[in-house]
């Protein structure tokens, strides 16, 4: 019985961690839900009995992943409220005309 509702309960939950990440706006918040997505996999397949697979992706998926993502994060900067800077326009170019 619980076995069950536990094998239906963790895809359901790995399913909403993937779309709350898809919705977030904030980058380091959708990279925590990549992460709680990815401790459920590992918690999948640690019930499905294979322990080595979900040791596995705790440690890559859920962690090393995690940290390659946050420090790229860190190295980048934050474009919400600034303005594109508005390249000023060309003149058209004198094909031999007067000059005044």
């Amino acid at each position: 019985m619980w076995s069950d509702l536990v094998h239906v309960a963790v895809p359901v939950l790995m399913v909403l961690a993937a779309i709350v990440a898809i919705l977030l706006r904030d980058l380091l918040g959708a990279a925590v839900a990549l992460a709680a997505m990815s401790l459920l996999l590992s918690l999948e397949f640690y019930i499905l009995h294979a322990p080595d697979v979900a040791i596995a992706e705790a440690g890559i998926g859920a962690c090393i992943t995690t940290a390659i993502i946050v420090l790229a994060i860190r190295h980048t900067e934050r474009m919400e409220g600034q303005e594109e800077p508005v390249e000023p326009a060309e003149e058209p170019a004198d094909v031999g005309g007067e000059e005044l």
